[in-house]
């Protein structure tokens, strides 16, 4: 967010997504107290000399307070980190309860995988001798299935595994169609020479196998449904509501189950956003063994309306390839018409325009490094198919269906989308946090539209930004006409002493066409303090690069959004506005709304587009798949 000061040469970049709970904690001896040495300050009540220059602390005497160093390094509140990721603890299996079955009448039992009567070959004690390791939700459903005697083996029959083992096998080797990896869940058939068996050994390569491939296929279905890695363990801006998933009944259902493959892929997720990636990555692994023509766009600077280059040839191919059908059926008379020729002329910057538009770009016909990776893809194969995988993940940690009413807010998009009865209705550009004050990834939901806001400074604000600025002058916010409280009590901001810890103190804008969060806010309670919301400084919409705020995601067209979530009317909200009153108005129904972070995500048409990761996260995401990885594969 960024506003213009009143009479001020230039702006204060403010902030949301630095939440008041990053700040100093309000304990006696605050971080300012250590940088002065003054532990006798945390009784003192503040007061200021009023003469002119710089304020003296004074202690509740009036007394003046030694050891202040106006030197002193300026405290600093510090957003989020990234995580080295730590992989859930796999344990042991307890097996000791895998006793024998139940003796039914004069049959002493029966064989793991058949019915009574049968001669028992696999003997149920070996398995209880077996070891596996996993983690406490499959090691639970395994305990609970194989603790009771009643049930038989599931994978095993006689002296060998059976059809369903085969089946369910090779689903979990097809695991990377949907985005995971298949050494997670892979696992080798026992070792039996047929010709010259030992029972003994074989009996315990079977119960072996048998408890194996039971925990990876729950393994699987866990990963599958709720995503293989905890996302709040890659950063403080990860903020999820793990998913728990229901284990118990699993291989119970696969004992009964006509065809355990089917069974088993059926549990992925199967919402139009997740088919379109994984029929994307299908489509891309298929490319990569094909010799498909990779256009090559070398385009140094800009290139301008009126411009002549010998890529222009490049730039209309590329659009013929990525275009959307609609942009090829409006320009066709050009794409037919166009013989090679390097002069970008009118008719050519008319389809570049139209691209850009369709791509989210800004629709100048002028082309950039950012519309160069929109025509040529972007990325390579390879770097399109991680893509794929990291948000076949990501789609995991969010509810599998959205709703038929939300708001989708992609960060690398730098987009908002409203979608109603299923279908998107809305879309406009947001300018979303910075490299140094990242909009967090989460979900939530939209209760409330406010009015003409106030704007309540967090704390990193001010003490990252305006506190420089109190300490030459403590008169700064009087002269801005900012709100100031100490404790809860209307105070001059000259009265403060901004040399002490701000922990009682709160600032805030009041409405006003310069305010920081311009006309309106749509809120979404949260304890990042992120919110959507206007802005009084439209120049930043129209670059390509719009990760520019603290945190909070700015609205192009704020008023369409609180019309949408309100389900009124534009000209109700301009009403609601132009009272000049800050007031507050309730949704009807709560909407979800989902802050995310996609690198690749379908368009309204199912087409997966695919964007640069400005916060670099996808590389922290796959760093937690190689030790996710690693760590199942040294289970024993």
């Amino acid at each position: 967010m960024t506003f213009v000061l009143k009479g001020a040469v230039s702006a204060l970049a403010v902030s949301c997504g630095l939440a008041v709970m990053n700040a100093a904690p309000a304990h006696a001896y605050t971080l300012m107290d250590m940088l002065r040495g003054d532990r006798q300050r945390t009784q003192s009540t503040i007061f200021m000399d009023q003469t002119p220059g710089r304020p003296v602390p004074r202690d509740a005497a009036g007394g003046s307070l030694g050891g202040v160093d106006p030197e002193a390094p300026l405290p600093k509140v510090s957003g989020p980190r990234y995580y080295t990721y730590k992989t859930e603890t796999l344990q042991f299996v307890d097996t000791s309860k895998f006793a024998d079955p139940v003796v039914t009448g004069a049959v002493a039992d029966v064989s793991l995988g058949g019915d009574a009567g049968q001669e028992p070959v696999v003997q149920r004690r070996f398995l209880a001798q077996a070891k596996v390791r996993a983690n406490a939700d499959v090691a639970k459903a395994l305990e609970a299935y194989y603790g009771d005697s009643r049930n038989p083996l599931i994978w095993v029959e006689g002296n060998q595994i059976n059809e369903r083992a085969k089946s369910a096998m090779a689903t979990l080797a097809d695991a990377a169609s949907v985005g995971l990896d298949p050494a997670d869940y892979a696992l080798q058939t026992p070792d039996i020479d047929p010709a010259n068996p030992d029972p003994a050994a074989r009996d315990r390569a079977l119960t072996q196998f048998e408890l194996d491939l039971s925990a990876k296929v729950l393994a699987f279905i866990q990963d599958t449904l709720r995503g293989r890695i905890d996302p709040n363990k890659i950063s403080g801006y990860h903020d999820f509501q793990r998913k728990v998933v229901n284990l118990a009944p699993v291989l119970k259902l696969i004992r009964m189950s006509p065809d355990v493959g089917a069974y088993i892929a059926s549990r992925s997720p199967d919402s139009p956003q997740f088919e379109a990636l994984k029929a994307e990555l299908a489509k891309l692994r298929a490319a990569d063994g094909s010799n498909e023509e990779q256009i090559v766009i070398s385009l140094q600077g800009l290139l301008k309306p009126g411009d002549s280059s010998p890529e222009v040839a490049n730039i209309v191919k590329a659009i013929q390839k990525h275009g959307s059908e609609t942009l090829r059926t409006d320009h066709a008379a050009t794409l037919a018409a166009y013989a090679g020729s390097s002069d970008y002329s009118p008719d050519i910057v008319a389809l570049v325009e139209g691209f850009q538009k369709e791509r989210g770009l800004k629709s100048d016909g002028v082309i950039g490094q950012a519309t160069v990776r929109a025509m040529t893809g972007g990325d390579t194969n390879a770097s399109k198919i991680d893509k794929l995988i990291v948000a076949l993940e990501q789609v995991r940690w969010l509810p599998e269906d959205l709703g038929s009413r939300y708001v989708m807010i992609n960060q690398p998009a730098y987009m908002a989308y409203y979608h109603n009865d299923g279908k998107e209705q809305l879309s406009m550009r947001v300018v979303v946090g910075g490299k140094n004050n990242q909009t967090y990834f989460f979900n939530d939901q939209i209760e409330t539209v406010e009015f003409n806001p106030f704007w309540g400074v967090p704390q990193s604000i001010i003490i990252n930004e305006m506190l420089p600025k109190l300490r030459s002058d403590p008169n700064y916010l009087d002269q801005l006409g900012y709100e100031v409280e100490v404790n809860g009590h209307a105070v001059a901001s000259s009265s403060v002493d901004w040399y002490g810890s701000t922990d009682s103190v709160s600032v805030r804008q009041p409405p006003s066409s310069d305010n920081a969060l311009g006309e309106l806010k749509i809120l979404f309670p949260n304890s990042h303090a992120i919110y959507m919301h206007d802005t009084p400084s439209k120049s930043f919409f129209k670059r390509d690069m719009r990760a520019l705020s603290h945190g909070c995601v700015r609205l192009a067209n704020p008023r369409a959004m609180a019309a949408a979530v309100l389900g009124t009317t534009v000209d109700d909200v301009a009403k609601q506005i132009a009272s000049g009153q800050n007031h507050a108005v309730k949704v009807p129904q709560k909407i979800p709304v989902y802050v995310s972070y996609f690198t690749a995500w379908p368009n309204k048409d199912g087409v997966v587009e695919y964007f640069d990761d400005v916060y670099g996260r996808d590389a922290y995401v796959e760093k937690a798949f190689d030790a996710t990885t690693k760590a199942r594969g040294a289970q024993i």
